[in-house]
C-alpha cells in the first residue's frame, strides 16, 4: 500500500476537491504546508496545500479528479 499525492494548489481548491473525493468514499489525506509555516514563523506559499490518497483507489477517483481539473 503507497499513497500518492493527486492534488498540490490552494487551501480552499484542496478543501472543495477533498470533499469531492470523500464523496465517492475514498479517504483523503490533506497535508497543510501553509499551517506548517506559519506556525514556524515563514511566509506562506500559493502551493501549499497537498492532497494524498492510497493509490489503490486511483482508478475510483480519476473520473473525480479529470472533472475537477476541467472545471477550474
Amino acid at each position: 500500500m503507497g499513497i500518492m499525492k493527486v492534488f498540490s494548489g490552494s487551501e480552499i481548491l484542496a478543501e472543495a476537491l477533498k470533499q469531492k473525493i470523500e464523496a465517492v468514499g475514498v479517504e483523503v489525506v490533506k497535508k497543510d504546508n501553509l499551517q506548517s509555516a506559519r506556525m514556524a514563523g515563514f511566509g506562506s506559499s500559493d502551493l501549499a496545500v497537498e492532497l494524498f490518497v492510497d493509490e489503490r483507489y486511483y482508478g475510483k477517483i480519476s473520473p473525480v479528479l479529470e472533472e475537477f481539473r476541467m472545471s477550474l
